[in-house]
């Protein structure tokens, strides 16, 4: 089996960014644009430096596989140009650690990140996501915490007719045993001093209350997405406000990347990267079962300017090898 890792780098251009009112961009369509554009950027940046090497030129020349520009025969940058082996997982594209940080001292920001389980992961190995994700933003971060980690549990949602049918429907939704033992392990993280509160996603006034009770540590934070609904649940504002809990709206997917897009992603297809095999013609990269596991969203807004310096992914999948 094999682990890969997948980032996005800070998506946010040309310097940062005012923040804007959540539900201009969808974030599973932000994912996946964000991703292949640093799949391409790499491939071109690494085989350029690979060319302008003339050692590594022809060290890879002399495998057989590349031409004299530091390109696969079939026109791609080779993925051991462009992705790296790093710490049992297989980073998409390389980072260069170097590189990572902010520009002002970390106590100048407000940091959120936002984790979502993915439907495809097994609920046993939620507390290692959470340790690996959290790990991998605060690293490229160059911070020791965050201010704010939101859980988002598959299969929540707030859809309906009206916003009493959405919060109905929503406490049957998601699975309470699992989310509060998934819980435990989101608090060692508070404990530990590297998170300073805790959030949930898509919690109605019936989820909200059960899980409640059975949690130590409660969420300061309920984001929930409202756009096929009107407003807001009336039983959950009273609950929230009884419970001191703050209530977001956000534009999220809860299914943010799907087993299929993100084969296409690293996929031999034209708005792949090459990484995957073709499965109909064989040939080189990577053969098997593609599942994704997690996604990490974080955002790092400077305090006193209300602008986000640095925004973006990782996203984590297993690939069961044929």
């Amino acid at each position: 089996m094999t682990k890969l890792i997948l980032s996005t780098g800070n998506i946010v251009s040309g310097g940062p960014s005012i923040i804007r009112k959540p539900g201009g961009y969808r974030s599973n369509l932000e994912l996946t644009n964000s991703l292949r554009s640093n799949f391409l950027a790499a491939q071109q940046d690494f085989a350029a430096d690979a060319h302008a090497d003339d050692d590594s030129a022809v060290a890879l020349n002399g495998n057989g596989n590349t031409n004299g520009n530091g390109l696969h025969h079939s026109g791609r940058t080779p993925a051991s140009v462009w992705t790296a082996q790093e710490e049992g997982a297989l980073y998409v594209p390389r980072i260069d650690w170097s590189l990572a940080g902010l520009q002002e001292e970390p106590a100048q920001y407000d940091i959120t990140v936002k984790l979502f389980f993915l439907p495809t992961a097994a609920v046993a190995g939620r507390a290692q996501h959470a340790k690996e994700a959290l790990g991998l933003v605060l690293r490229e971060l160059g911070v020791k915490e965050v201010n704010l980690l939101v859980m988002s549990f598959p299969g929540m949602s707030f859809e309906g007719d009206c916003e009493w049918e959405a919060d109905r429907l929503n406490a049957k939704q998601g699975d309470d045993e699992e989310e509060a033992a998934t819980w435990p392990a989101i608090e060692d993280l508070h404990r530990q001093g590297l998170v300073r509160n805790l959030g949930i996603a898509e919690f109605g006034s019936e989820k909200l209350a059960r899980f409640l009770k059975k949690v130590q540590v409660r969420p300061t934070v309920n984001q929930i997405n409202i756009k096929n609904c009107c407003n807001v649940p009336p039983p959950l504002v009273k609950l929230a406000k009884e419970q001191g809990i703050e209530l977001l709206v956000h534009s999220d997917c809860t299914d943010i990347l799907s087993r299929g897009t993100l084969r296409e992603l690293l996929g031999p297809g034209i708005r792949g990267a090459g990484l995957l095999a073709d499965p109909e013609t064989g040939g080189d990269g990577l053969k098997g079962d593609l599942a994704p596991q997690w996604v990490v969203k974080y955002t790092a807004v400077v305090r006193d300017r209300g602008v986000i310096e640095n925004k973006g992914y990782f996203a984590c999948a297993e690939l069961t090898e044929e």
